[in-house]
């Protein structure tokens, strides 16, 4: 078992009660990928798992779980909601370093500076993120070219100890996906043009933004190669740009 896994598996079990979850396509050559790394004693393998499902809501929900031992395991699980729906994104960076941890958690806004919009999506998330500031404080600096794309109820913090993630994460991850998946059983289709072109320029460029800064990029490309990894990224991770190319 590693430290993520239990992440995951919580995550596919509340959306399996919840949803008619179907299997989403990975494509070839993405479900599983491993690379040796290091020399002598201290080779380590690691390998990268992909899942990916999707609803009749929510057009993609995947997950890049990497485990390379104790000192690096990785999960990244983020749900994109069809266009039709004016849902936020879901999105969970879960990332042990030698150095420690690093735990992103939030529900990432389509429109961050309209007032109704986070009155529907922000506020009912408040409690939630009060009640674990006090376990997970906050991580101190991040991008300023990044904060457009995140919600002030952003969970951003660097436990020390692992046994916070075991407890603490792993319990605010939950709670963040119960709401989330609140929001996703309330949510009603949009049918004004205007606003589902507004939904799809903000997925793009939340997408966009993603793709070009992805910070496992560097990661994965010393593991499997630059050629690897840019599909990857653009072809599984951030799809969206393809998939509408090819409507």
């Amino acid at each position: 078992m590693t430290l993520y896994q239990p992440f995951l598996d919580t995550a596919i079990v509340s959306l399996q009660e919840r949803f008619d979850l179907q299997d989403y396509p990975i494509p070839d050559g993405f479900v599983s990928k491993s690379a040796i790394v290091g020399k002598g004693k201290h080779q380590e393998e690691v390998l990268t798992t992909s899942y990916a499902y999707q609803t009749s809501k929510l057009r993609q929900i995947r997950a890049a779980h990497v485990q390379g031992g104790s000192s690096l395991q990785v999960l990244n699980f983020v749900i994109f909601p069809h266009l039709n729906y004016d849902l936020p994104f879901f999105g969970a960076d879960l990332v042990t370093l030698p150095g420690g941890h690093l735990i992103a958690l939030d529900m990432q806004p389509l429109f961050r500076d309209n007032s109704a919009y986070q009155e529907r999506y922000t506020r009912p998330v408040w409690p939630i993120f009060e009640q674990y500031r006090q376990q997970l404080p906050w991580g101190g600096d991040f991008p300023a070219e990044a904060q457009p794309f995140f919600s002030p109820v952003f969970l951003w913090t660097r436990p020390k100890e692992t046994s916070v993630v075991e407890t603490y994460v792993l319990a605010a991850f939950q709670d963040y996906l119960r709401i989330y998946l609140d929001f996703v059983e309330q949510a009603e289709p949009i049918h004004d043009p205007h606003e589902l072109a507004a939904i799809e320029q903000a997925q793009l460029r939340y997408l966009r933004y993603r793709a070009e800064k992805d910070p496992a990029r560097g990661m994965f490309t010393r593991f499997y190669g630059s050629e690897w990894t840019e599909e990857y990224i653009h072809g599984f991770l951030f799809n969206l740009e393809r998939k509408l190319a090819r409507l």
